[in-house]
């Protein structure tokens, strides 16, 4: 069984950063592009980014493309979501997410296994 797990979420000034860890345990091959994704209070949830290891490809939503960027470590099986210039908009709940085999984008449908969320809270 597949179990994602987020952890570093927190509150900061706009303009700060925060870095987001996920831990996958469980089945190996599926850390191989997680995906993150977001849900503000009221709002639907969305996708943020999605990626491989260093010298892979990486996806990210406009809103956010620039000031976030995905990491991976194939060898802790851990993935990172590094955030700068964080605005208040930014505010929500951060999900990781394994696909399926496979995959590697911003489709929530074709995750299967989501983390708890970790909160993020930006203030003006």
């Amino acid at each position: 069984q597949v179990q994602v797990v987020e952890s570093g979420g927190g509150s900061v000034q706009a303009g700060g950063s925060l870095r987001l860890s996920c831990t996958v345990s469980g089945d190996t091959f599926r850390s191989y592009c997680m995906g993150w994704f977001r849900q503000a209070p009221g709002k639907e949830r969305e996708p943020v980014a999605a990626g491989l290891s260093t010298f892979g490809s990486a996806y990210y939503a406009l809103s956010v493309k620039g000031r976030f960027i995905v990491s991976q470590d194939n060898v802790t099986n851990m993935v990172h979501l590094q955030m700068n210039s964080l605005k208040p908009e930014d505010t929500g709940i951060y999900y990781c997410a394994a696909p399926r085999q496979g995959y590697c984008g911003l489709s929530a449908e074709l995750h299967n296994y989501w983390g708890q969320g970790t909160q993020v809270t930006v203030s003006s």
